[in-house]
Parts: structure tokens; sequence; C-alpha cells
């Protein structure tokens, strides 16, 4: 019998031919350096495969390049299924407005009026209420997630979606006046999905593939879970990855419609031209083509008040990148990193998906390969222009509001802040991690960024006071009698903490730690809280969000951190004052950590 392999190589080999005929000579050229480019680039960057698709007026490419598995000398094939990650997003928001074009949902109604069971506390529910459209656009005010809607190991492919939402573990709470700034909620999508089975009566995955995937011809696609192990594997679905090549099977999540699509490159293709369409398919209307020009299309924020255009609308962002400006949803899930983007006024689309999610590697090379085959027009840069008056007083530090997860919101306060300052005409933005960005003047209150097309910032001035926004986040200036505090705070907790291990360990080895002595219960604990530490790094990524040992072991020992610190000052005397010092330095720490909701650091609430 003969091997399969080889033959398989074969078809795929034929496959690719007939494509390449397909976009004539000049492009099959372009994308044959392109499967070089982008082999080499995969090697380059330590990743295994990647399948990729571009859509030119009517014709399509699509081509892959890699191991199916890092373990095994298979190639990855162009119609190898793969996971897209958040670019789900995008397709569950197309079957919304498939939904509101047939009359079964408005995009301003609120999402009471179809979720009335749910608990949503919004404190300006009076005269703003939730709406859909705010979950679509990410306006909502929701928190991101809880690490234990991401990272669990308890759902099942069929798990129902409420579970995610179980009022006994979250609360959902609007931290922004909806509809008034973006802040990027997986929750949000959840909700949708949830919105989708109260009008219909389905499952979302089953009304979705039905109503939606079939009638766009995405045969090879499906919302419901795949995965390449156990029961039911998917035998075209390739592995995914981790750094150096560790294998990632999918494993289902709760919140599975922000992130769960599997799909091919021919299949994203198909999507990729129906969303530069004018709506139909199968001859009738599937999405209102107004609809489908709206997608990308930021509405209603300060940041799309004050003329911003990039930014986020119905599923898609406006995004400005390697010198021309698409409708793009970038997106990672476990060991898949892809990007899909489509370019309405030049009829040209293109998606890319990589097998592995690595932390290291340059992702943004591996677009700007299949970009450069689509031989866009650039758009003329915006000109700068005279300065905008007063422009040095909106000089200071600012902090993103609100955060994206609100229980790591105090590592954004304290480590994430920018400094703005005034140069000459310009803006120089110096975040506290990263290079500094200078923005030029484009006229009133928007400013450019290097290599940007579009101007990509927008000062702001409201009630609150000074910020500013790249249309993905927005940013307000805090005074520093109320970060110096805190740095003071983070600065002093740290080398308290320090000094407690380094002089408790020196104190051991020299045989004089006894439990009497002011460190001896900080330095255990600290060391405690060491070691759930690297219990918590040897532990699967996937029980991070789980009631695991390591989780409840840090809880328990962070949770004892103050209470250690409190008994050491207890012990401490005139003889060793700086033992009290760092104690109390290590207590006072500890206790704003306590006030931001950090202490215990329970992983899994």
């Amino acid at each position: 019998m003969p091997r399969l392999a080889p033959l398989l190589a074969h078809a795929v080999r034929a496959a690719c031919v007939l494509l390449l005929a397909q976009v004539g000579p000049a492009a099959a050229q372009d994308h044959t350096a392109l499967a070089g480019a982008m082999a080499r680039g995969l090697r380059e960057e330590g990743l295994v495969g990647a399948v990729s698709a571009t859509v030119e007026s009517d014709s399509v490419w699509v081509g892959a390049a890699g191991r199916r598995r890092a373990d095994r000398p298979q190639p990855l094939a162009a119609t190898d299924r793969v996971q897209v990650g958040s670019v789900t997003k995008t397709l569950l928001a197309t079957g919304i407005l498939q939904l509101v074009t047939e009359g079964r949902l408005r995009l301003d109604a609120p999402v009471a009026a179809y979720l009335p069971d749910l608990r949503i506390e919004n404190p300006w529910a009076p005269s703003r209420p939730l709406l859909l459209r705010h979950l679509l656009d990410h306006t909502s005010g929701l928190d991101d997630a809880r690490l234990w809607q991401l990272f669990n190991a308890e759902p099942r492919p069929n798990t129902p979606l409420a579970a995610g939402f179980d009022p006994d573990r979250l609360r959902l709470v609007l931290r922004r006046p909806p509809g008034e700034r973006f802040s990027y909620s997986n929750t949000g999508y959840g909700l949708l999905a949830l919105v989708i089975e109260a009008v219909t009566g389905q499952r979302y995955e089953t009304y979705l593939d039905a109503r939606l995937l079939r009638p766009l011809g995405m045969a090879n696609s499906t919302f419901h879970f795949a995965t390449q192990t156990g029961p039911g594997a998917d035998p075209r679905l390739a592995m995914g990855h981790f750094e150096k090549g560790a294998l990632a099977p999918a494993v289902p999540t709760y919140l599975r419609p922000a992130m769960q699509f599997t799909t091919t490159a021919a299949d994203m293709a198909r999507f990729a031209r129906f969303l530069m369409s004018d709506g139909m398919a199968g001859g009738r209307p599937l999405v209102d083509a107004r609809l489908l020009r709206a997608m990308g299309t930021p509405a209603s924020t300060e940041a799309a008040r004050a003329g911003l255009r990039v930014g986020y609308g119905l599923g898609l962002t406006l995004r400005d990148r390697h010198g021309f400006v698409g409708r793009c949803h970038a997106g990672n899930t476990v060991g898949y990193r892809a990007m899909f983007c489509i370019y309405p006024e030049q009829r040209k689309a293109f998606f890319v998906a990589m097998n592995a999610d690595s932390e290291d590697a340059d992702y943004a090379r591996l677009d700007s390969l299949v970009i450069a085959t689509l031989r866009l027009t650039p758009q003329p840069a915006a000109h700068i222009r005279a300065t905008m008056p007063d422009v040095e007083r909106w000089e200071g530090t600012y902090v993103i509001s609100p955060a994206r997860f609100e229980t790591f919101a105090y590592l954004d306060v304290v480590m994430d802040f920018v400094r703005v300052r005034a140069d000459g005409g310009r803006l120089v933005l110096e975040p506290f991690q990263g290079s500094p960005t200078v923005l030029d003047p484009v006229g009133g209150p928007l400013f450019r960024a290097p290599k940007r097309t579009l101007p990509s910032h927008v000062l702001l001035s409201n009630e609150g006071g000074a910020a500013f926004s790249n249309g993905l986040g927005t940013y307000e200036r805090v005074s520093l009698w109320r970060m110096v505090p805190l740095w003071a705070s983070l600065a002093g907790g740290v080398l308290g903490l320090i000094y407690v291990v380094l002089r408790g360990l020196y104190r051991a080895v020299r045989g004089r730690l006894r439990p009497r002595d002011p460190l001896f219960a900080p330095l255990v604990v600290a060391l405690a809280a060491a070691g759930a530490g690297v219990l918590l790094y040897r532990q699967p990524v996937l029980q991070l969000g789980d009631l695991s040992t390591a989780n409840v072991i840090l809880a328990v020992v962070t949770g004892a951190l103050p209470i250690a610190a409190t008994f050491g000052l207890w012990r401490a005397n005139r003889a060793s004052w700086m033992d009290a010092v760092a104690l109390l330095a290590v207590l006072q720490w500890t206790l704003v950590l306590a006030w931001w909701g950090l202490l215990p650091l329970r992983l899994w609430a």
C-alpha cells in the first residue's frame, strides 16, 4: 500500500498549482515568493506552521507553510483547519447583524430586553442603559473576564453558556457609562451569544452554523468545539503549540463565543468577500449592506465624537498598520494566533493563522509578508498642522481608565502609567514600560504617531479632567499626590520583603534564626509564597483559574503575609529597629494590596 503522507503532499501541491493559476502569473509569482518567505519567517521566529489566504477582487489564493505538529514531519496543508481565537468575535457580530437585518434584534435596544433575568449593575441605568450595540463595540464598561472564565479545566463542549455567568461567582458591574469608552471585553461577547440563544431558542453554535455559515458556503467551519485529541478528535485540525513547540490541544472554555471558531483559510476568504459585498447570499439579503459598511467604524465614544476614526465598531477594528488602513481583527487562543483584515475600498483582504501562541515571536512580521502580496494602494498620510493651543497644559501622568482586567487594576496604575510632555508643537508619550512615542499635531485635538496614516490619538477634556485616547484605550491624567504614595508603597514593600528574605536567610545560615525572631514568621510565609509560585508556574496554564492545589496554597500564604508581618512587628524590639522598619514597609504594602483586592490572591475568584 502506498504511504499516505506523500499522496497528501502531492494533492496539496496540485491544489496550490490550480489556485496559483486562478490568480494569474504575476500574482502566482508573488505567492510563490510568499511561501518561501513565510517558511523562513516561521523558522526564525520559532513558530510551527501557518495558513494564509488573500482576496483580490474576484480572485482568491490560499497557501500554507511549516508543519501540522512540531513533533512530526507532516507539512501543514492549505486545506487544514485552524482556530482563530478572538477573530471569532467578527463572525459572532455578523450573526448578530443578521438577526438585526431580520428584525429579531435591535442594535439600540437595552440588553435587559433580551436577558431580563441577568443582573447587570449599571449606576447610570436611568439615563444610559446598556445597549446591544455597546456589547458589540466593547463600550459596555464591563470587565474583560475573570481568570476562571478563561483558564479552567471544568467546562465541557456542551457546558451551558450561563455557567460562565454564575451570579454566585461573578458580579456584572459597569465601571463607566455605557457607550463612552472602549474597553475590550470577552464577557460582553459571551452575553451576545446568550442573546442569540434567547431570541432563537437554540444553542448559538447550532444556529450560527446553520443560518450564517451554511449560506456563506463555509462548509469547513464551525462554532462547535473541535479539538485534536480524545473522542471525536478532528483529524483535519492542525495541532496548536506554545513556545518551543510544546503541544497545546484545544480545550473548551466558559467564554467560547468570544474565542472558539474552527475554520480554513479558504472559508475565511469566503467570509472576507461577503463582508465586502452587498450582503446578499444565495440570492437573498443575509445582512443589510449598511451594517456591513459600518463594521470597523467606532461610534458614540468620546474619542469618536472628538474626530478620531481609528477604533472598534460592530466586530472589527479600523486598523492603521504597515502604511495601510484596513478593518481587522486579531485573535489568539490556546496554541494559535490569527489576523483577519479587509480593505473594502480596494476590494482586497487577507487572513493568516499560525498554529503556535508564542510571547516572543514577531507575528506582525508574518502579517506584513501577506499584506505585501496584496499590493495595496497607500492612503495619503494626514498632514502635520499647527500645534494645538496650550498643548503644555496636557502634560502630566496618565493611567488607563477603565482597566481591561479589574482584578489587576492596581498593576495597571503603578506599572503601566504614561508620562505626557510637550516638545514644541508635539506631544511625547513616555510609558513606564516601553519606548517613547512622539505625536505630531494634525489639527485640533488630533495627533499622529510615526508610521501611521490617520490621526492615532486624540486629546479629551471632560468633567474628570484631561485625558487622551488611541481609540482602543483611554488614559486619564492623575495627580502626583495619588501616584507618589502608591509608588512609595510599592518600593517600600518590595525592599522590605527583600530585606526580610535576605536577612532572615543570613540568620538561618548562621544558626541564629529562632521562632521568636521577628523575621521568622514573615520569612516562612515569603518562602511558602515563592514555593506556591513555582507550583503555579509548573501547573498547566489552563488551570490558572482553577481551584487547584497551587492556587489554594498561594491564596493562603499571601493572605497570611500581613498577619506574619504584624506578628514580627510585635516581636521586634529596640535592638532590631531595622527589622521593624522592614516589616512595617511590608505590612503597609500588603494592606494596600488588600485594598485593591489582590490579597489574598485568589485566582479562581
